[in-house]
Parts: C-alpha cells; sequence; structure tokens
C-alpha cells in the first residue's frame, strides 16, 4: 500500500500513529504529497487534493483519515481502535469528530495567516475559528479521555490535535490546560508511535 502524506500534516500522523500501533505499517511505503502543486498526482488521486491518501494494492484510493484509519483496523490482527457496537462505538468517533474539528479550525487559521497578506486577514475569521479551538480544548480538559483500558480511535485523534497545535501554534495551550500537557504525556508513554511520528523530532 501506499500512503500519500507529508510530514507535518496531523492527519497524515493520525494515519501513521494508527499503523504503527495496529502492526501493519511495513505493509505501507509512505509517497510525500504536494497539495500546493498542481503537477502532484495527488489530484488525480483524490478530487479534493487533500492528504492522506492510501493507495491500496488494486488500486483503489481511500480518503481521508477516518476512512483510512477504520480500514487499517480492518485488516490488522489482535488490536482495534474501532469499538464496533453500543456507547464505545459512538463515544470513540464522537471524540475523533471533536479532536479532528480542532485541526480543521487550527488548519483554518494557519491558512488564513499564509496565503493572505497581512492587510488582507480576517481577524473576525480568525477569531471564529480559534473560539471552535478553545470550546474543544475546554471540553477535554473537562472531561480528559480515559487512558485505562482500551484505546480508541478518539484518542489518536487527540493526540494528534494536539501535537498539532504544538506543531503550528507554539504549544501556546499547554499554559493554560495542563490537565492536557499530563493526558498527553500519558499517551505518550502508552503509545511509543506518538514519538516514532512526531514532525519536530
Amino acid at each position: 500500500m501506499i500512503l500519500r502524506s507529508s510530514a507535518p500534516s496531523p492527519f497524515g500522523r493520525k494515519v501513521k500513529m494508527v499503523a504503527k500501533y495496529l502492526g501493519v505499517y511495513d505493509q505501507i511505503t509512505v509517497e510525500l504529497a504536494d497539495t500546493n502543486n498542481p503537477e502532484d498526482s495527488l489530484r488525480q488521486q483524490n478530487p479534493l487534493g487533500k492528504i492522506p491518501i492510501l493507495i491500496l494494492e488494486d488500486g483503489r484510493k481511500l480518503f481521508d483519515s477516518r476512512v483510512i484509519c477504520e480500514y487499517l483496523d480492518s485488516i490488522a490482527d489482535g488490536k482495534s481502535l474501532h469499538p464496533t457496537e453500543g456507547a464505545a462505538r459512538w463515544d470513540a468517533l464522537t471524540l475523533q469528530a471533536l479532536a479532528d474539528g480542532i485541526v480543521d479550525a487550527s488548519i483554518l487559521q494557519v491558512y488564513e495567516v499564509r496565503m493572505r497578506p497581512e492587510e488582507k486577514r480576517h481577524q473576525d475569521w480568525l477569531t471564529y475559528q480559534s473560539e471552535k479551538v478553545r470550546r474543544a480544548l475546554d471540553e477535554l480538559a473537562a472531561n480528559p479521555p480515559s487512558l485505562t483500558g482500551d484505546l480508541s480511535i478518539g484518542h489518536f485523534a487527540t493526540a494528534c490535535a494536539l501535537g498539532y497545535l504544538d506543531l503550528r501554534f507554539d504549544g501556546a495551550w499547554r499554559a493554560k490546560y495542563p490537565v492536557l500537557q499530563s493526558w498527553l504525556e500519558e499517551f505518550r508513554n502508552l503509545v511509543p508511535a506518538y514519538n516514532a511520528t512526531d514532525p519536530l523530532a
């Protein structure tokens, strides 16, 4: 299988972390993708021009990270990050949606600054997105995902969201959310794949 991604991509990192944790990473070749390059075959592989994309051996192309992670779960032996029924399933998927939403809102802030000259940046838009992140972090800090028992895709998504805030916002969240800082350290100790996929390493 081929994974099209880039080192800084938080969603690509989530896929790589999951693949390592599930023991299927050795079945994957990671190929760099450049979302800004119209000549990159990425846009033929995913019409949305987004990463990550997983190209299967039969040529099928899977995206986005949620689909890819669930596929990797389906081919792994033993461990599973996607509960199949009951409250545990909906809790895991909702936690993943919350964490992915942090990343989405953070990326929009990054692009607003990166793609527009300073005089054309929309401060109300930046505030709107940063408030999404703040509310989501408040929710996570008030109800940190338990690391006792089985891990789920929601745990991995949460770790990747916090890691992306470290990467793009210099870890400013850490001063306000010591509970989440402790949570991430505990997750890091439980899942060596977190450090192994660190774009800052």
